[in-house]
C-alpha cells in the first residue's frame, strides 16, 4: 500500500469516527467562549473561524462569546490610560469602560466576523447590549473582606435571547461582545466566560465550551513538573468542581465557574479546551477520546456510572 492511499485512509478513519457525533449534535446549539492565544496568534485565529464555519455546515448552531483582554491593554497603554486589577478584575473607569466598548465591539468583534465570513455570508455581529441581549447589574470586588468598587463592571442578571435565535434560526453565526448595560442604561464590561454560560443556558445549548491557554483543568498542578507531567482532569461532575473551585488558581476560577454554572442551569457538557492547540474545537465535538477537561451534571455522571453510557470525552 502506497504511502499516498494509506495517508488517505487515515483521513477516510477520522471521518467515520465523526459520524456518530455528525448524527447525535446535529441541530445542535453550541456556545464557544473566545479568547487567548487562540484569539491573538494569527494562524490559531484563522483556524478558529475554519473550525466555527465547519461546525456549521456539519448541522451545529455555533455561537461566539468573545473577550479582547490583551487587546484592551494594548489600547489602553496606547492612550496612556492606566488599568488595574483589583482580585482579578479590572477596574473600569469611565474613561476605560469608552475603550473597552471601542475595543470589543468595534475592533475584536469586526475581526472575529471578518475571519469567519472569509467563508461566505454567514457571521454577525453583536453586543450584549444590542435588543437588551445583557443586562447586568454593578459588581463589586471583595478584598480581605471588605467590599471594594470597581467601576463600571457589572454582573449579568438577565439575558433576552431573542435575537441570537433569530440569527441561528436564520442560519447565521452570532458573534457577541461580552458588553452589557443595565436597567438605568449603564454599560458594564462583564467576563466573557460568565456571558458565554449565561448565554448557553437561556439558549438551551448543549455544550458550552471555554477557551483557554491550558490543557485543562490540572488534578494537581506544580510549575516546575516536565511538559506532560502534570495530570489533567478529564471529566468531573459539578459538584466535585465546586469543591475544587476555592483552590483554583484565580486565572482559571471564572472559566471553571462558568462551566459550573452551565451544567447547574441545564446545559448538559461543559468544556474546557486548549485554545494553543489547533482545531481543538473539532476534536472534542468529533472526536472519541476529546480533549481537555468535562464537566457534567451530577446526574448525567451517576446515570453514566451505571448505564456505561459514556465512551470517551464527547459523549
Amino acid at each position: 500500500m502506497t504511502s499516498r492511499v494509506q495517508a488517505a485512509l487515515a483521513k477516510a478513519h477520522t471521518l467515520i469516527e465523526a459520524l456518530p457525533w455528525l448524527a447525535r449534535f446535529q441541530g445542535a446549539t453550541v456556545v464557544i467562549k473566545y479568547g487567548g492565544n487562540a484569539m491573538t496568534e494569527e494562524h490559531l485565529r484563522e483556524k478558529f473561524a475554519d473550525d466555527v464555519v465547519f461546525l456549521r455546515y456539519a448541522g451545529l448552531r455555533p455561537v461566539i462569546v468573545h473577550g479582547g483582554g490583551p487587546q484592551i491593554n494594548a489600547q489602553l497603554d496606547r492612550l496612556g490610560i492606566e488599568s488595574t486589577f483589583t482580585a482579578g478584575l479590572r477596574v473600569t473607569t469611565p474613561e476605560a469602560m469608552q475603550v473597552v466598548r471601542m475595543v470589543l465591539v468595534g475592533q475584536v468583534n469586526r475581526d472575529v466576523v471578518g475571519l469567519i465570513n472569509r467563508h461566505g455570508p454567514l457571521a454577525i455581529g453583536m453586543s450584549g447590549e444590542d435588543a437588551h441581549l445583557f443586562t447586568a447589574v454593578r459588581k463589586h470586588a471583595v478584598v480581605d473582606g471588605v467590599t471594594v468598587d470597581i467601576g463600571q463592571v457589572g454582573d449579568i442578571v438577565e439575558v433576552e435571547a431573542g435575537a441570537v435565535r433569530a440569527l441561528l434560526d436564520d442560519g447565521r453565526i452570532p458573534v457577541v461582545s461580552s458588553i452589557a448595560r443595565s436597567e438605568d442604561g449603564t454599560v458594564y464590561n462583564v467576563n466573557a466566560d460568565t456571558a458565554a454560560a449565561a448565554l448557553a443556558v437561556a439558549l438551551g445549548a448543549s455544550k458550552l465550551i471555554v477557551l483557554t491557554d491550558v490543557e485543562g483543568l490540572y488534578r494537581d498542578w506544580r510549575p516546575d513538573a516536565a511538559d506532560g507531567e502534570n495530570e489533567v482532569i478529564r471529566r468531573l461532575t459539578a459538584t466535585d468542581l465546586a469543591k475544587l473551585l476555592p483552590g483554583l488558581s484565580s486565572g482559571m476560577v471564572p472559566k471553571m465557574e462558568a462551566c459550573l454554572n452551565a451544567v447547574r442551569g441545564g446545559v448538559p457538557q461543559a468544556h474546557v479546551l486548549d485554545g494553543r492547540v489547533p482545531h481543538s474545537v473539532l476534536l472534542e465535538i468529533f472526536t472519541d477520546e476529546g480533549v481537555g477537561t468535562m464537566v457534567l451534571p451530577d446526574t448525567a455522571a451517576r446515570r453514566a456510572s451505571t448505564t456505561n453510557e459514556l465512551n470517551g470525552s464527547d459523549t
